[in-house]
């Protein structure tokens, strides 16, 4: 799925923005810029702040936390009240506008083609609550887009996604990992599931100026 070019890598721009770096050297950077469009932002995780060449900005950077499973194996899915629905190509518009309302990071048109992904609809027919798969390495899947409506929390669908995708993941051989906001609420509930923080990790969005 990615496109590469000498020590950089990106996913198609319809996927997502995330691009890496084999190390934050002048040539990764100058790799990079011919994968991107001059005002485009792509999206990286380093271990510390990024020191860019002229040609990029910053367009915003911060710590995160990089969580991974560390729970009783294998994870248990739970049940649920209300049915986890495999999501597709005729889901993604309602993926989308989820997405959009509940900012869990990006989320485009081809972001499903990267994994798994589950859903729950509520008694209208509409996405209520989303979580999926995205970036997969040799022995870790990153579980993402683990999101809720605003008027459906406090039922317990991020919870039972979750088990789900984890029991998948841990089926496959891999572990399960995550990205998150220090700050942000939805670690606790993490922390319950089993995660524990493996190390800050830089997160920052650069785009291209020349």
């Amino acid at each position: 799925m990615a496109q590469r070019h000498g020590l950089a890598a990106r996913y198609p721009r319809d996927v997502s923005p995330l691009a890496g770096l084999r190390e934050p050297s002048p040539q990764a950077f100058a790799d990079l810029r011919t994968m991107v469009d001059v005002g485009e932002e792509v999206w990286l995780l380093t271990p510390n702040p990024l020191d860019l060449p002229p040609e990029w900005e910053v367009v915003r950077a911060r710590y995160i936390d990089q969580m991974v499973y560390a729970g009783p194996r294998p994870a248990q899915p739970v049940a649920h009240a209300w049915p986890l629905l495999p999501l597709g190509a005729d889901d993604v518009p309602d993926m989308i506008a989820l997405a959009a309302e509940t900012k869990p990071g990006p989320f485009v048109r081809k972001t499903i083609t990267m994994g798994r992904y589950l859903g729950v609809r509520n008694a209208e027919g509409e996405l209520a609550a989303m979580s999926g798969t995205r970036m997969a390495l040799d022995e870790f899947t990153e579980i993402s887009a683990v999101c809720t409506s605003p008027e459906a929390r406090g039922a317990g669908h991020a919870r039972a996604l979750m088990l789900a995708l984890m029991a998948q993941i841990e089926a496959s051989g891999k572990t399960p990992f995550l990205h998150v906001k220090t700050e942000n609420g939805a670690k606790q509930v993490y922390e319950k599931l089993g995660f524990a923080v493996r190390r800050e990790i830089c997160f920052s969005v650069i785009r291209r100026i020349a």
